[in-house]
């Protein structure tokens, strides 16, 4: 396996070398652009991008709608694609594996790299899990962090601010209107920061069953406690013993509702409802979006607007 892992990458890195030679007789001066060719991953950073940005960025999600930023590698014409545009900003906090494997290629690229999670105090995955250190080595998905910073109107302040910087860099002529912008967007967090703490903190209960662990920085932030099926990713399934934990946990603070994210509910899902006895909620975690949120035109406030929506549901007696 690695010795084809060794393999794409070596013919990755020659395509990259050949079309960037291809391309430098024809390229214009990029600091005469009035657009900035931007790749993002996760969604809200796409949607802060193009908020702060307005007509001066193309934007271009590096994932396709519904993919697993945990576990999502773009195709070798995506990864050219990337080497050739402007920025590329990424979540960081280890969420996405393919970046690190892009060091090598992209390091003589024109392409600049924006860490958006720059300056957010990262929470410790603190969960516990039956498997060991081995079991997890080579699956490129360990998070020692928790990465979902997003959800935390602060974090996503840090986030804005993040990206406003490295338009400004790459775009001064435009660093103005970029500052207007993100002040608009700053104000709208805030509002959104205070109407979370709202509804959280004034709940009739703390307690939410939810089907992955990507609350982790509602819990630091308003006092909510999360009570995980899987882990950070999506893809560590409880063992048995971790089942029966949160299916009596459940029970003992009699929680109506067990929440999951846009993706469809798991067996594992449907087994702690059926013994709980359950409805399901589904509470928008932001990583992406699908077809349906595209052709609705949500953004990441009318999102979040609908997920303070289901925590009061959730969240009563």
């Amino acid at each position: 396996m690695r010795t084809k892992h060794y393999f794409i990458a070596l013919f990755l890195i020659t395509a990259l070398i050949l079309t960037g030679c291809g391309k430098k007789s024809g390229q214009v001066n990029k600091k005469n652009k009035s657009t900035l060719s931007v790749y993002t991953t996760i969604y809200p950073i796409e949607d802060f991008t193009k908020k702060i940005g307005g007509s001066h960025v193309e934007v271009k999600s590096v994932y396709p709608a519904g993919a697993d930023a945990h576990t999502y590698e773009p195709t070798m014409k995506t990864m050219m694609d990337i080497a050739d545009s402007d920025l590329l900003i990424y979540n960081g906090a280890g969420l996405e594996a393919f970046i690190g494997k892009m060091e090598n290629s992209l390091k003589n690229e024109k392409v600049v790299k924006v860490e958006a999670s720059k300056g957010v105090k990262l929470l410790s995955n603190a969960e516990e899990h039956e498997h060991s250190e081995d079991d997890h080595k080579d699956d490129g998905h360990h998070h020692d962090k928790d990465p979902h910073i997003w959800i935390d109107p602060e974090n996503a302040m840090m986030m804005a601010e993040n990206i406003k910087v490295a338009l400004s860099e790459k775009m001064p002529s435009a660093k103005d209107e970029f500052e207007i912008n993100y002040q608009e967007l700053k104000e709208k967090l805030e509002q959104l920061d205070a109407d979370l703490s709202t509804v959280i903190e004034s709940a009739d209960r703390k307690e939410l069953l939810v089907s992955h662990a990507a609350y982790g920085y509602w819990e630091h932030r308003y006092g909510l406690k999360q009570i995980s099926i899987t882990g950070i990713s999506s893809e560590n399934e409880p063992s048995q013993k971790q089942l029966q934990d949160i299916i009596e946990t459940a029970k003992k603070h009699h929680i109506k509702y067990i929440i999951y994210n846009q993706n469809p509910a798991t067996k594992v899902v449907d087994t702690i409802q059926k013994e709980t006895g359950t409805k399901t909620l589904t509470l928008h975690n932001l990583e992406y979006i699908v077809e349906k949120d595209k052709e609705n035109k949500e953004d990441y406030f009318s999102i979040m607007d609908k997920n303070i929506e289901t925590l009061k549901k959730a969240l009563s007696k």
